[in-house]
């Protein structure tokens, strides 16, 4: 079976760094760049998740926040509640987090120990993020900007 190959720029964005990131990388020697189809250079896949777990390893913890985490990554969920922890319900292993924000009561289920590492407690200013079923709960300022939920999402999310 061929290796996958990819073009500088789908390589860059994978690993979420410019082309120019990856061009020096191949420069230092830490990622080797080979002819790819129609004579343009290419990272062979299996050597991107080499350096991607590198990465991984010595990246710090992601800290969220409205719109993005801690390297300007932007955060995919579309439904971004701000809003303050009003209840913590833990036992050994899950956490309850209701926050309320706005006219929204958004309930969390989230691991206990999620819930610790955060700091949560009631008061707590938090983002809850809505994907489909799923709700997470990370760290955010009340006053913080956070894209408004359109009418479709509102509705939603309720």
């Amino acid at each position: 079976m061929p290796e996958t190959l990819y073009r500088v720029s789908e390589a860059a964005a994978l690993v979420g760094v410019s082309d120019d990131t990856v061009r020096r990388w191949a420069e230092a020697g830490r990622l080797e760049l080979v002819p790819g189809p129609g004579g343009r250079l290419a990272v062979v896949g299996s050597e991107l998740a080499r350096v991607a777990s590198e990465q991984a390893a010595h990246a710090a913890p992601p800290r969220g926040g409205a719109g993005g985490d801690a390297s300007g990554a932007v955060v995919s969920e579309r439904n971004r509640f701000t809003g303050i922890v009003t209840a913590i319900v833990r036992d050994t292993v899950m956490a309850q987090v209701d926050v309320q924000a706005g006219p929204f009561r958004v309930v969390s289920l989230i691991s206990r120990e999620a819930a610790d590492e955060l700091g949560l407690e009631v008061g707590s200013p938090v983002v809850a993020s809505a994907k489909a079923t799923t709700v997470s709960v990370t760290l955010g300022r009340l006053g913080e900007t956070a894209p408004a939920p359109t009418e479709t999402e509102g509705e939603a999310a309720r």
